[in-house]
């Protein structure tokens, strides 16, 4: 049975009501009105069971030495009990505390307190107070980014304590790795609980909210649009990037001092992993203005799946060879909007579709180095650098030329033509009608999501980095894999929501969703 929308809920009734000649359901392009059984079951099952998921494939590498099987199969044989693997993870403890409440503080104010200096030094980097896209309800929020400096200011630290100041080992994030598990888990409900409770007592834009009914999807996929506290603390750009995409390159950093400590030397493997993955790191704080025109920022509610995910499965598994990225855009799409530009922002405003990964994943490559080290030979090194960096190549430029058509309002070439593209419209819930283009030329000519595919060889050049001894690293590609199949399938059902009959034209225009002659 459905679970209909609650209809005492503020401006709710409003925003139903809201029609018009194309979709009744414009206005509410963002997650789901109504939850299936098969939707509720998923969402019970990740909510009981994503956690000790994340706790299984650590426990396998600290006791296992990245063993999958050798939890269960210990259990199975009667080797080993639950309550004995239980009795050998590490608890948290006062200095992992004191360690994590510090870092997220030190974020928070890297992010509220220091305005962005780096667009007035960097040529093409863009920073300081931008404009997100139009909310379903009609809003626009501004935002301060200041993410690449934030990065740099919190690296330049980390070196300067390695080298000159001696405050904390290198070592530091692996020697607490399990002590600090439990205290991003309790950030991760804290945060997700909180902004649940915000939504429905004092939400920052009531008409945003989104109430189904059911508690578990409202708790899992969120109630509240943009939940903020005061002007500019935004939760969900501060969770999806920060801390943990700047804990990204500092977890691999000192998973390679680690390995460093333990085998006397770093492998070229782990160096691979790190190289590639900051290149990533890099470009989505470079692009973290693109990055308000994405589907985390644009269209997901903030709750546990972003609040939990950004502070436990991002950082915990996409490390686990190292770590890897989400990001890059999930739809051809650009949604004119006829204000005038904020500060510093580009004329026209024009804002971009969604985005490609979700803020949580995987397992980390690098961890799995620190018990496995890995020397590839010089062939297998760089056919993994190769296909990392063509990967990248893909993903940038795929992006790189809905940016260019959206800067330009169109006015540009792709691939030394003139874009084609299609014309669409859609109407927000205040009854305003906006005007987007669909970009059909380039790479997003090829296939609608083809910038994942860049992902995907990224994800596949970490796994393969880390050799074929353990199925462990290689969990990465497969769960990306499923990962941005299902991301293109939610895109395309809140877009075909969204702009009705001129999506049915684009999607005639380009037929595949992934990979040209096969999805």
């Amino acid at each position: 049975m459905a679970a209909k929308s609650q209809p005492n809920v503020p401006k709710a009734k409003s925003i139903d009501s809201i029609t018009n000649d194309r979709t009744a359901s414009q206005g509410q392009w963002g997650r789901a009105w109504e939850v299936d059984w098969f939707s509720l079951g998923s969402i019970i099952f990740l909510l009981l069971c994503a956690p000790f998921i994340v706790y299984y494939f650590i426990m396998a590498c600290d006791q296992y030495s990245c063993a999958l099987t050798g939890p269960v199969v210990d259990i199975a044989t009667g080797r080993a009990q639950l309550s004995d693997i239980w009795a050998k993870t590490p608890p948290i403890t006062r200095k992992a505390a004191q360690l994590y409440t510090l870092w997220v503080t030190f974020q928070v104010l890297l992010y509220t307190s220091l305005p962005d200096f780096c667009h007035k030094f960097l040529p093409g980097y863009v920073g300081g107070i931008q404009e997100g896209a139009v909310t379903p309800a009609g809003v626009v929020n501004k935002y301060q980014i200041n993410g690449l400096q934030a990065w740099l200011l919190t690296h330049l630290l980390w070196f300067a304590n390695a080298h000159l100041l001696s405050w904390f080992s290198p070592t530091i994030i692996f020697d607490n790795w399990i002590p600090l598990l439990w205290c991003a888990n309790i950030l991760g409900y804290a945060v997700s609980t909180f902004a649940m409770v915000k939504g429905y007592f004092f939400p920052t834009s009531a008409r945003d909210c989104k109430f189904t009914g059911n508690f578990f999807y409202n708790y899992m996929m969120g109630v509240e649009f943009n939940p903020r506290i005061g002007k500019w603390f935004d939760f969900k750009l501060f969770f999806n990037g920060r801390p943990g995409i700047v804990a990204w390159t500092l977890i691999n950093l000192s998973f390679a001092a680690k390995q460093r400590e333990l085998h006397g030397h770093v492998t070229n493997a782990m160096v691979l992993v790190n190289v590639l993955q900051a290149i990533y790191v890099i470009d989505f704080f470079w692009n973290e203005t693109w990055y308000l025109k994405t589907i985390d920022i644009c269209h997901d509610h903030f709750g546990w799946y972003l609040g939990w995910g950004d502070c436990v499965w991002l950082p915990y598994l996409y490390t686990l060879q190292k770590r890897t990225l989400r990001q890059g855009v999930s739809e051809a799409e650009l949604q004119f909007d006829p204000r005038p530009p904020g500060p510093g922002a580009h004329t026209p405003v024009l804002s971009l579709g969604k985005a490609p990964l979700d803020p949580f994943p995987l397992v980390p490559q690098g961890l799995y180095l620190v018990y496995h080290p890995v020397q590839l030979s010089t062939p297998h090194a760089m056919g993994v650098l190769l296909l990392g960096l063509v990967g990248y190549y893909i993903f940038r430029v795929a992006n790189h030329q809905k940016d260019l058509f959206r800067r330009t309002d169109g006015r540009c070439l792709i691939w030394g033509k003139k874009p084609k593209v299609i014309e669409c419209s859609y109407t927000s819930a205040d009854g305003q009608r906006h005007h987007s283009k669909l970009l059909v030329s380039g790479f997003w000519g090829v296939a609608r999501h083809f910038n994942y595919v860049g992902d995907l060889m990224g994800s596949l050049a970490y796994c393969l980095a880390c050799g074929g001894g353990h199925l462990l690293p290689y969990f990465y590609i497969i769960y990306m894999a499923i990962l941005l199949t299902h991301r293109c399938l939610r895109d395309e059902h809140r877009c075909a929501s969204k702009y009705g009959r001129d999506w049915e034209r684009y999607t005639a225009a380009v037929p595949y969703r992934l990979l040209p002659g096969i999805f």
